[in-house]
């Protein structure tokens, strides 16, 4: 793990009190895949999605992998997306990713992300999941990974079903316009706050803080975080979480050989504390 940058610190005492968050992207991130992707099996079991929908999901999520969808292939994606779920029925969409949460995400966490959402806080610092993921996905995730806040993608909803239309895409500088609205509305600063991403499409977000770090970043960001000194973290760990929040005790022990690495990450985002 790259340790290019200091750890999260709590204010001095001078500073006087104050609000940090932590602002996490979803994807390749905080889990080693794409959420949207995770539940398309389930998804198709439920009768919500075709074969043909599957596979395209695979498609999608090969390209998400690679770090090679261009602005193009996004916006295509977000079309395609946006049609495939017109008529669904929330109530629905909830109550299977409610009863397959546990077996298709928790496998995917990454044990470094788990122990960095923990040292957060520790220091006291709210925790928020910021995704283009559907908020059906994304707050049962937050959830489990214990966030206090989930920023994600909102589409509009008639008579308990989706209508196709988005309200909110929380994409590129969507989701910096939204990490201002939550700091503003629970008093953060976000001089003092945190981002972490892995795309370049989520430049704006790590902007918009004053501790940006980058996770295992696309060329794109990782040539920015260059140029704008940010700190550059390698998750390699995916560990499985089992049922729920990882207190840590369980972090330890399921972790293993991640806890050595994690004393690399609080020290690759960390120095600030003797600061």
């Amino acid at each position: 793990m790259s340790d290019t940058a200091n750890r999260p610190s709590s204010p001095s005492p001078t500073e006087g009190p104050r609000r940090v968050a932590a602002f996490f992207d979803l994807d390749k991130t905080i889990i080693a895949t794409s959420s949207a992707a995770a539940f398309s099996r389930p998804f198709f079991a439920g009768g919500l999605i075709t074969r043909r929908d599957v596979l395209r999901s695979a498609y999608t999520h090969f390209i998400f992998m690679l770090g090679s969808a261009d602005a193009a292939q996004t916006e295509r994606m977000r079309v395609h997306l946006s049609s495939l779920v017109s008529g669904w029925d929330v109530a629905t969409v909830s109550q299977i990713v409610a009863e397959t949460i546990h077996e298709h995400i928790d496998p995917v966490v990454y044990s470094e992300a788990v122990e960095l959402i923990e040292h957060h806080h520790h220091l006291g610092h709210d925790v928020v999941v910021v995704s283009a993921s559907g908020a059906e996905l994304v707050e049962p995730i937050a959830a489990v990974l214990g966030a206090d806040h989930a920023i994600a993608t909102r589409m509009k909803v008639a008579d308990g079903r989706y209508t196709g239309e988005i309200e909110f895409y929380a994409y590129g500088e969507n989701k910096a316009a939204g990490v201002r609205e939550l700091a503003q509305e629970h008093g953060y600063s976000l001089a003092s706050s945190y981002a972490y991403s892995d795309s370049v499409t989520d430049a704006p977000m790590l902007e918009a803080v004053g501790n940006a770090f980058v996770v295992n970043p696309d060329r794109g960001l990782r040539r920015i975080a260059a140029e704008q000194g940010w700190g550059v973290l390698t998750f390699a760990r995916p560990v499985q979480l089992r049922g729920g929040r990882w207190p840590t005790a369980a972090l330890v022990l399921g972790a293993g050989l991640a806890v050595a690495a994690g004393v690399v990450a609080y020290r690759a985002v960390a120095r600030r504390a003797a600061q």
